[in-house]
């Protein structure tokens, strides 16, 4: 491809990732470029495919965690802004930082993500793995997500159903080298300035109403921003419970027979009058606490004597406390993959997504 058209792009070589990811962690990239438009991010992409170049995607860097080598090959920054609403129809650019606009849509008084108020990255990370907290998932929400389909050469629209949305999943998590993601559209509620119903039994009691009330908009954000910040889930540069990716395992969905066989090892560990947290995930499947396990497991807040531990606030997060590499980070989190395996007969997952590592 002709190098004129990617000369309004900011390029850099031998650039340090690790400013770019909430973990601060990882060497640097052979070539950083940063696109601000869709048409830039798909001649990148192009580019990239045409020459055999290895392409990394950095969007908000929230769910990153870049091995200490770095990145041979092209690492794309998606920096493209959009923020568009038409009555309840909302659609973002990649590139938008999603808590702003999530803040941006409570105060145009519609619901549907004020309960994913403050989680760190960009709107085009969302559907990739349909994020969700405090009992909302983006998939809920969404109705179409514009992509640039890599195999094809073409632009693609996928509706709500295409994608593939479950747990944590999507087809665009499945597929991962496929689809770049350039627009996410969704479709939310005017609800005369109150909130979806909500679904999360803490939020609920923090607002001291019951699960399935509405509650003002602006109630159910800043609430669920002050649930978020007592964990260590709101990004804060002065704070080290907050150098993460957040929750760094997913919860286990296990099945019926599975999760009987956890049952017997949770009594046998803890006694018989202890049960592990139990949520229905679909027929004859039940999904249990990542959080819950660690602790159990011997992992409790502020684990750790190095310069990666588990976080103060939250036994979910593994956070870097200032002078990290990225292998301290993969052993400690391998120790508690083995500590949980070995408790409870359950291995862990990691949530973000692993570059030149894993675990």
């Amino acid at each position: 491809m002709p190098s004129r058209t990617l000369e309004p792009v900011q390029e850099l070589h031998d650039a340090p990732l690790a400013p770019l990811t909430t973990f601060r962690l990882g060497g640097p990239a052979t070539r950083l470029v940063t696109a601000t438009t869709d048409d830039e991010v798909i001649a990148v992409v192009r580019e990239a495919d045409e020459t055999g170049t290895p392409l990394l995607l950095i969007g908000g860097g929230s769910n990153l965690v870049i091995g200490d080598k770095g990145f041979d090959g092209t690492a794309l920054v998606i920096a493209t802004e959009g923020f568009s609403l038409d009555g309840t129809r909302l659609e973002l650019a990649a590139g938008e930082v999603w808590t702003d606009a999530v803040a941006r849509t409570v105060e145009a008084g519609l619901a549907g993500i004020e309960c994913l108020a403050g989680i760190p990255g960009s709107a085009g990370a969302t559907p990739i793995q349909n994020v969700g907290a405090y009992g909302q998932e983006v998939s809920a929400t969404i109705t179409e997500v514009v992509a640039y389909d890599r195999r094809s050469g073409e632009t693609v629209t996928l509706s709500n159903e295409e994608c593939a949305f479950s747990y944590r999943h999507s087809r665009f998590k499945s597929d991962p080298e496929r689809y770049v993601v350039l627009r996410v559209r969704f479709a939310l509620e005017d609800a005369g300035g109150l909130s979806a119903p909500l679904r999360y039994a803490e939020t609920a009691r923090a607002l001291g109403v019951e699960p399935g009330e509405r509650v003002p908009l602006a109630s159910a954000r800043e609430t669920v921003l002050k649930l978020r910040a007592g964990k260590g889930m709101v990004l804060d540069p002065e704070d080290h419970d907050t150098w993460s990716a957040g929750s760094f395992f997913t919860n286990p969905i296990l099945t019926d027979p599975d999760f009987e066989t956890f049952r017997a090892r949770v009594r046998d560990r803890l006694g018989d009058g202890v049960e592990p947290p139990a949520y229905p995930a679909g027929e004859g499947r039940t999904k249990t606490s990542a959080a819950w396990l660690i602790d159990k497991a011997g992992f409790t807040k502020g684990y750790g004597d190095g310069p990666a531990r588990i976080s103060t606030k939250h036994t979910l997060a593994l956070t870097n406390r200032g002078s990290a590499t990225t292998e301290d980070l993969l052993a400690l989190a391998r120790e508690v993959v083995a500590g949980v395996h070995e408790a409870f007969g359950i291995t862990l997952v990691n949530e973000p997504v692993t570059v030149g590592v894993s675990l």
